[in-house]
């Protein structure tokens, strides 16, 4: 008896988040409505860090700067954690859209069982060669303290963050883009009512200020984890789907390395940034480049939120045979992006000051961000077309065309002009005016392979 009310209540489960039903649109802001907000709330935890030590009294801008040091390691500790969520989020998502939910659990189980190994391995290697990393990504003996104190402590709660990361597209693959969005709601919350008792009140500073993300950090993972192993979950974390399977581990690792190479790349160009801005202009403008990078997560998260909602309702309409609400996805995505792009690059061209001024008051710092930042996001909405259309490709498992525009616009594009736009007379604002090249560049040439190799073709297949 009480098995057939499990099978009930899951094919009700099943109907209510049948992504080939019902309006595209509608399925798509569902579940990227809440997933924009849990990510916005998730970025609170290096955000509000952020804000906080940028206005800590005596240390001037040298706390922010150096904890925007430790930026592209997190960001790596970030991708190893896509390289499960979003490889395995689409595979789940096909499978359940085939109807093979056996399929579905056995790559959850193997994405988490990743998770645990690659997060224990990134643990151990950072903490153990921390110093020469922080003074190779662009640290000072005046920052390093800053960067380092923060590390160490960060470092420790590197599980908390992957499972927490990686396991929830899981969640909202499901259909429950509300209960994802509080995952990270919770902990952001410990998060912001940590931070400032922990820096100010106890006088710990950074070291207070990582002791408080990872507190909110195991937080989140422990609600992920009681969800994906609850009643209301649809499908379900089990330790028996936990065993590797080759074939299968080659899937999730082939199409989650797009979004592993899209973090990783970013991280790359984070580095080089900051090594050449330190170079040219010191500690000052890698303070700037620290404002700026915070700037710019905030402000693509809207963009982040409706690429990934999109995600899971393309993956299942192209399991079930329904290309013509794929294009229909697509369509919505797309142009929803470049909407916003639009609203949002106008404020920044307006008011890049005040902005800035959120981070850090010193007058220097402003001086210098505000013609950095009308550089730097000359040409934003390119950069969102770009990801928007990397995401579409995702969500049809065409994981070798995210990765090669990935690569294309961070690594074979603005890390070389990083260098070169310097030397060749730009000075420190060659450092923006790579970035401004790349996003050009790249934003065409994915949204134009999108359209022609992949957008037509689907046209093409729903009319035989």
């Amino acid at each position: 008896m009480e098995e057939d009310i499990m099978t009930e209540a899951r094919e009700a489960g099943v109907e209510k988040n049948d992504f080939s039903k019902g309006s595209v649109s509608r399925a798509i802001l569902g579940l990227a409505l809440p997933m924009t907000l849990a990510q916005l709330i998730n970025l609170l935890y290096s955000i509000v860090d952020r804000i906080y030590l940028g206005h800590m009294p005596g240390a001037e801008h040298l706390a922010l700067t150096g904890v925007g040091l430790t930026l592209p390691i997190i960001n790596i500790v970030m991708s190893v954690a896509a390289l499960c969520g979003t490889g395995g989020g689409p595979l789940f998502s096909i499978a359940r859209g085939r109807r093979d939910d056996d399929e579905a659990e056995r790559t959850m189980g193997n994405s988490f069982a990743i998770l645990l190994i690659f997060g224990a391995v990134m643990t151990i290697a950072v903490i153990i060669f921390k110093k020469p990393i922080l003074y190779l990504f662009g640290a000072s003996d005046n920052t390093y303290p800053y960067a380092g104190g923060y590390l160490s402590i960060y470092m420790i709660g590197t599980l908390f963050v992957m499972i927490g990361l990686g396991m929830n597209p899981f969640i909202n693959a499901q259909g429950f883009g509300r209960m994802g969005m509080l995952t990270v709601a919770i902990g952001a919350a410990i998060n912001i009512v940590l931070d400032p008792i922990f820096i100010f009140v106890f006088g710990m500073g950074v070291s207070g200020a990582a002791l408080a993300t990872i507190i909110a950090q195991f937080c989140s993972a422990v609600w992920v984890l009681r969800f994906l192993t609850g009643k209301k979950a649809l499908l379900h974390l089990k330790l028996s789907c936990m065993r590797l399977q080759a074939a299968r581990v080659r899937k999730i690792l082939t199409l989650g390395l797009a979004g592993f190479i899209m973090n990783l790349t970013t991280s790359l160009t984070q580095i080089v940034c900051n090594v050449t801005l330190q170079r040219y202009g010191g500690d000052l403008y890698v303070g700037v480049m620290a404002v700026i990078n915070s700037l710019r997560e905030v402000i693509m998260m809207p963009i982040s939120g409706m690429s990934n909602g999109s995600v899971p309702v393309i993956g299942f309409n192209l399991g079930a045979e329904k290309f013509d609400r794929v294009r229909r996805a697509i369509k919505f995505s797309v142009s929803g992006t470049l909407l916003y792009s639009a609203v949002i690059w106008a404020v920044v061209m307006l008011v890049p000051g005040a902005l800035i001024r959120i981070f850090n008051t010193e007058p220097d710092l402003i001086a210098a961000g505000i013609p950095a930042m009308r550089i730097y996001f000359a040409l934003f909405i390119f950069m969102s077309l770009q990801m928007s259309t990397q995401n579409v490709f995702l969500g049809l498992g065409r994981s070798k065309n995210a990765i090669f525009f990935s690569l294309l616009r961070k690594a074979f594009i603005a890390a070389p002009l990083t260098v070169i736009f310097p030397l060749a007379g730009f000075g420190k604002n060659g450092v923006f005016y790579a970035e401004a090249a790349s996003q050009l560049i790249g934003g065409i040439a994915c949204f134009s392979t999108m359209y022609l190799v992949v957008y037509r073709h689907l046209s093409h297949r729903d009319s035989v």
